[in-house]
């Protein structure tokens, strides 16, 4: 596989910020560490010329080139890391994940991720489909939710769990802290997600090669600057709940890549929780539901705003 070029501008809220910090709000998969090596490495450039200074501030208006190196050829190491075992049977696993860590290695990550915590558990006893990177994987939440995902441990799970995954018969509900008050009780944003085209590193509501992406949100506690929403996924995007609810600009409180950059609740990530998974048995064919409450570092945000 060759490098990959990524290109962006520099907005008014990042002047005068690290350009590590900036890269790595950018690349949430990637360490800030490995972001670090890159630029000691001459891997970024700023309008051009090459920049190796981890702590150069960046100005409004900049154009940034990032040269991302092809994937290393590895195999992902079992770690003796604690689960949160929600459920688990012959087929399925349903675990708890906490905020701030990867579901699956990628580039900068290769360690400390949900994936090696689950290869430890399960030894190989979990499906092929997805490969070496992504053992069991059928779907993800990002490194800054917490909450509820199921593992397949079986080639004939991994199918049929994906095939309500793209019927969209699976239950996902969320539960997010937004900015601003939402007039209405509830809505639905019904917008197409892609690539942003001015910035590749982001998701967009654009047209330009773009899937449909379709999310129901409704009230459950408004604190005036702020509000309380479950988020209920009819499709699942790539950072659909984070892009459609800045796309009616209610961002996520703590969502330093499509929210304000100056997080005054939080800046260890958007206060975001997978707390429902539901979906039928690939086995037995029973419907399963399963809940878990919002973790700690969510309900003191909440405690602070009451």
């Amino acid at each position: 596989m060759n490098s990959e070029k990524y290109t962006f501008f520099i907005d008014e809220e990042s002047n005068g910020t690290r350009i590590d910090r900036v890269l790595s709000l950018l690349l949430a998969e990637s360490s800030r560490s490995y972001i670090q090596k890159l630029i000691e490495k001459g891997n970024v450039a700023v309008d051009g010329q090459t920049c190796t200074s981890k702590k150069y501030k960046v100005s409004s208006g900049q154009q940034v080139d990032l040269l991302m190196p092809p994937p290393e050829n590895l195999s992902v190491e079992a770690e003796n890391i604690p689960l949160d075992i929600v459920y688990e049977d012959e087929d399925v696993l349903v675990v708890n994940k906490p905020r701030g860590m990867v579901v699956h290695p990628a580039a900068g990550n290769y360690t400390g991720t949900l994936v090696n915590a689950v290869l430890y558990h399960c030894g190989d006893r979990l499906s092929s489909i997805n490969g070496v990177i992504r053992p069991g994987i059928v779907h993800r939440i990002d490194k800054d939710t917490s909450g509820l995902l199921m593992i397949a441990k079986n080639n004939m799970a991994h199918e049929s769990l994906s095939a309500q995954l793209a019927e969209h018969s699976i239950t996902r509900r969320y539960t997010a802290l937004v900015y601003h008050n939402l007039t209405e009780d509830e809505g639905t944003v019904d917008a197409p997600i892609g690539r942003d085209p001015k910035n590749r590193l982001r998701m967009a509501v654009t047209s330009q090669n773009s899937k449909r992406a379709v999310t129901h949100w409704k009230v459950l506690e408004r604190f005036g600057r702020y509000t309380l929403i479950e988020a209920r996924l009819e499709t699942g995007r790539t950072h659909q709940i984070r892009v459609h609810m800045a796309y009616i600009h209610h961002p996520l409180v703590g969502d330093m890549v499509y929210g304000p950059k100056k997080q005054p609740l939080t800046e260890d990530g958007q206060l975001l929780h997978a707390r429902v998974l539901g979906f039928v048995h690939p086995r037995t064919g029973e419907y399963m539901e399963f809940q878990r409450p919002l973790p700690p570092e969510f309900t003191a945000v909440l405690q602070k705003l009451r």
